[in-house]
């Protein structure tokens, strides 16, 4: 699998994750979501995608669900923090979804 971003070819798995992390940008971040079927990302995408990246820069693994929602319930609040939320905004949840689209690696045991 592949994506097209500003004319370059960017390798995607076959499942659709980035397979060279240095690649990643806001324009592929685009890409990978309509290939997800989330559409366009609005602030409150971005917000996810934001936080996890700097989690994984940060601590160099994704965080787990429960961990990122607490991140989340201290950066914006509790409204914006439960898995029913992050699930709300990208169809197949945070570690699926969310994670792809920030352009980090899958986790173990991810299909």
């Amino acid at each position: 699998m592949q994506a097209e971003v500003n004319g370059k070819i960017i390798k995607l798995s076959e499942a659709g994750w980035l397979e060279n992390l240095d690649e990643w940008s806001e324009e592929l971040a685009k890409q990978i979501a309509v290939n997800e079927k989330i559409g366009e990302l609005t602030q409150e995408h971005w917000d996810i995608v934001n936080t996890a990246r700097e989690y994984f820069l940060e601590n160099g693994v994704v965080a787990e669900p429960r961990l990122f929602s607490k991140i989340m319930k201290e950066k914006f609040g509790k409204d914006r923090s439960s898995q029913k939320y992050i699930y709300s905004l990208f169809p197949t949840g945070l570690i699926k979804c969310a994670n792809k689209v920030a352009g980090l690696p899958r986790p173990k045991g991810c299909s």
